[in-house]
């Protein structure tokens, strides 16, 4: 199905689909409406809850990413044959749950992404081995039959997360800055900033340019998703880029935008959700906020996990920094000023410093 963007007020079969997706996570009773192809205020807030669950912008629209953890959401472990084949892979939260048990089980696994990979796929070969299965990768009945019967008897464990803090100890003594690899992905939105000539795209191009300035002064490499004039088409692509580029982090540039004109602040994202999280994206994330706001008169509005497409399809630490408010007066005028971007790529410049060399931080 083609999605389009839906948001309240809208009608039609798509809005039928998303209420019937709902309906089956018992977010929302069957007969909650009348007109079951209307997008009202109680499918608003049940799509908004479901949103918040699972680590999106919390914005009230079925955009792409919406759709698809809606879609994904709809399996549950044991639901469907699972395997993993290059080039079709599995997506789902059968797959998440199943991630979940096999690091409380002990076996090692990078994280909890819902995406049935390579290292998924080693995970499940090892248990079918322990457990004198026959070793093929594939999670069929009598593979959910054995595993059930195990995972019972094991309860918690906190193996991912002693492995995401040894990660991050080691993340710095295995890289330098001479060495690490850098993808800048800065946004490509040609909209204007408000009270400014400078659109998003304008804006984080400069930075993105000054930081690769400080970075390549040093020796590190460093690459973008984008030309200055060109464009890049969605998350997904700028996410598979990043993999292909095998690069040892990614670092996103944009702006946020809000209907309340008084909604400011610099705020950084990482990979995270209620299973799992990337712990070196977290502490990167952490110490962007800490340089960024010490730097500039932008107000810190924190760091924060999310499951957006660029931080989870990525195989190496990601993060993504909203610089400030496009729709703040204030946010805007900051952003417009030269001094106030070059003392943003300074913040970014010393944070990956920061993280490649701890002992520093």
């Amino acid at each position: 199905m083609t999605v389009t963007i839906l948001r309240r007020g809208d009608q039609g079969p798509a809005v039928t689909e998303v209420r019937d997706r709902l309906v089956r996570l018992g977010l929302l009773s069957s007969n909650a409406s009348a007109a079951a192809d209307v997008f009202d205020d109680i499918l608003l807030a049940a799509l908004r809850y479901f949103q918040q669950t699972r680590g999106l912008t919390v914005d009230g629209l079925v955009g792409p990413q919406t759709f698809r953890r809606l879609d994904e959401a709809r399996w549950k472990i044991g639901d469907r044959v699972l395997s993993f084949t290059p080039g079709h892979v599995i997506h789902g939260e059968d797959v998440a749950q199943l991630q979940q048990r096999l690091i409380e089980l002990g076996f090692a696994l990078d994280r909890v992404d819902g995406i049935f990979a390579k290292s998924t796929d080693a995970a499940v070969r090892e248990f079918q081995r322990n457990v004198g299965l026959d070793v093929d990768g594939i999670c069929g009945p009598a593979f959910f039959r054995a595993f059930q019967r195990l995972a019972r008897t094991i309860a918690g464990g906190s193996q991912e997360h002693l492995r995401e803090l040894s990660t991050v100890a080691n993340f710095g003594k295995t890289r330098t800055v001479e060495t690490c690899s850098i993808l800048l992905d800065p946004s490509d939105l040609d909209e204007k900033l408000v009270g400014s000539d400078m659109t998003h795209a304008e804006v984080c191009w400069d930075i993105a340019s000054r930081l690769e300035g400080r970075l390549g002064a040093m020796g590190t490499l460093v690459l973008l998703t984008r030309p200055k004039s060109g464009r890049v088409d969605g998350e997904r692509t700028r996410a598979k880029l990043a993999n292909e580029s095998n690069v040892d982090l990614i670092i996103g540039l944009g702006l946020d935008r809000h209907s309340n004109p008084l909604a400011q602040g610099v705020a950084s994202y990482y990979f995270g959700h209620e299973y799992s999280r990337s712990a070196t994206g977290m502490r990167l994330a952490e110490i962007v906020q800490e340089e960024i706001s010490s730097r500039s008169q932008l107000t810190d509005s924190k760091s924060h996990a999310k499951t957006w497409d660029l931080l989870r399809l990525t195989r190496m630490p990601s993060i993504k920094v909203e610089l400030g408010y496009a729709t703040s007066p204030y946010d805007s005028s900051l952003l417009s000023q030269a001094d106030t971007r070059d003392n943003i790529a300074a913040g970014l410049s010393s944070a990956i410093t920061r993280i490649l060399a701890p002992r520093i931080g």
